[in-house]
C-alpha cells in the first residue's frame, strides 16, 4: 500500500490501522507483527499496541512486536563479511575488471580454457547489499583465482590489485559446506 511522506512512526501506524487492520476487521486477530529493525518500526508498534484491546493478543501483546529474522539474520552476516571485507573488494575489482567489457571477458575466458581450469558457473558480480550474492560472487570465483594470477602476471598495466592468498583462503572458508 502507498505511505505518504514523511514515513514516521504516526503515519505508518495510522496507515496499517485505517488501510489494512480496520478496513479488514483484523482488529481481534492479529497475533504479531513482523518488520524490519529501525527505530521508526519500533515506534511504529508502540503507537499499534496502545489502539488494540490488549485481552485479543497474545500475552497481553507481549508478542506482537517481532522482528525481521531475515533483517536480522543480514545484518550477522554483512557484520561478518566485513571482516574480510578488504579481501572480497580486491576479488570484486578483479572481475569487475574482466567482466567489464566482452572482449576482457572472452579474454578471460580463453585464459580459463588455457589453463583447463574446469567451472561450472561464469565468473560474475554480486550486489553489495545481498550477501547471498556475494557468497555466489565468490563461489564462481574460487576455480578461476590462478587465472587472475596469469593474467596480471602477462599484463602488468592492469589497474587492480589481486587478492592475497589470505583473502583466498577467506573466500575459500566462507565457500566451505
Amino acid at each position: 500500500m502507498y505511505v505518504p511522506h514523511p514515513h514516521t512512526s504516526d503515519v505508518l501506524a495510522n496507515i496499517l490501522l485505517d488501510q489494512c487492520v480496520f478496513q479488514y476487521n483484523l482488529e481481534n486477530k492479529i497475533s504479531s507483527v513482523v518488520v524490519d529493525n529501525c527505530t521508526t518500526n519500533d515506534s511504529m508498534m508502540d503507537i499499534l499496541l496502545g489502539k488494540f484491546e490488549t485481552n485479543y493478543l497474545i500475552l497481553g501483546g507481549k508478542f506482537l512486536h517481532m522482528r525481521c529474522s531475515a533483517h536480522i539474520l543480514n545484518l550477522i552476516v554483512k557484520d561478518g563479511l566485513d571482516v574480510i571485507g578488504h579481501g572480497i573488494e580486491r576479488i570484486r575489482d578483479c572481475i569487475a575488471f574482466w567482466v567489464a567489457t566482452p572482449k576482457r571477458y572472452e579474454k578471460f575466458d580463453d585464459s580459463t580454457r588455457f589453463l583447463k581450469i574446469q567451472s561450472t558457473t561464469k565468473i560474475h558480480l554480486d550486489c553489495k547489499t545481498r550477501w547471498n550474492s556475494t557468497y555466489l560472487m565468490l563461489e564462481s570465483t574460487l576455480p578461476c583465482k590462478a587465472n587472475f594470477e596469469r593474467l596480471k602476471c602477462t599484463n602488468v598495466r592492469l589497474n587492480f590489485s589481486l587478492p592475497s592468498a589470505n583473502d583466498w583462503k577467506f573466500a575459500e572458508m566462507v565457500c566451505e559446506n
